[in-house]
């Protein structure tokens, strides 16, 4: 499955689950939101890079110029707002040349293919978020874009530090394994360690724990391995460890896991 698939399948799944839970049902792995504060979330967030990337190559807008929507009254409102967005959204990346220049908020993310991948990882946590709201069993996630989605953790989340940070190892790694019978085996060797920087339009000082990608040295402090849909959802706090393998350290396992999560705020 490729990503605008991904992206279209995960977002009718989403609208669905969001339409099936209650409006004040709470989202397990979102503490204080609601599956209709979940809805209004993706569709301020599709309806946003539906602006920035534009229907058609040249149109795309600076975040600053994006005016986001206003929360409607009403389950329906909100429900129709949704369904826009996601078709704004499919729309405005569907047939587009995947190099083509946008805005982006990360150091390496300025283009449509960039944008493309985030949204179909956004599309697919929150529809597993949806899902759980709902109380329905979570439709699986096709193995190839849930490696991808551990990929885009480890690499682009926790890994892609801005120019004005610097990274202070701590010491060992983690590695991540993709080992699921029938599936392509992958693995991710994390180091982890601080990521401090002064950021230079807020001022905002920042010391925080993070990772970065590094080939295997040694053995890893920790290994965390199994089905790639697993890993993901670990990696994201939407499923726990008890389906996969934990030997080694596993307090740096599970610190691999609040760095994670630390950099998806």
């Amino acid at each position: 499955m490729d990503a605008m698939a991904s992206l279209a399948r995960d977002s009718v799944l989403l609208v669905a689950a969001v339409h099936a839970a209650p409006a004040d049902a709470e989202v397990p792995a979102c503490p204080g939101w609601t599956a209709d504060d979940l809805g209004f979330h993706v569709a301020s967030v599709q309806s946003f890079w539906a602006s920035v990337v534009g229907r058609e190559p040249g149109t795309g807008l600076q975040a600053g110029d994006v005016v986001p929507p206003e929360r409607p009254a009403g389950d329906a409102a909100l429900a129709a707002l949704l369904h826009d967005a996601t078709a704004h959204l499919v729309a405005a990346l569907a047939g587009r040349d995947p190099r083509e220049p946008c805005w982006s908020w990360h150091p390496d993310g300025h283009t449509v293919g960039w944008v493309t991948r985030r949204q179909q990882h956004e599309a697919l946590v929150h529809r597993v978020d949806a899902e759980q709201a709902a109380g329905r069993g979570v439709t699986p996630l096709d193995p190839e874009i849930a490696a991808d989605g551990v990929d885009e953790v480890l690499d682009v989340l926790l890994g892609g530090h801005p120019g004005w940070t610097t990274f202070t190892p701590a010491g060992g790694a983690v590695a991540v394994v993709v080992d699921a019978p029938g599936e392509a085996p992958r693995r991710w060797d994390v180091e982890l360690g601080r990521v401090r920087g002064t950021g230079p339009e807020s001022g905002r000082e920042y010391d925080v724990p993070g990772g970065r990608l590094v080939h295997p040295d040694g053995e890893p402090a920790g290994v965390v391995a199994g089905a790639a849909a697993d890993l993901d959802l670990w990696l994201w706090g939407r499923g726990t460890a008890e389906s996969l393998r934990v030997t080694g350290d596993a307090a740096a396992v599970e610190a691999l896991r609040a760095a994670a999560a630390d950099a998806m705020q």
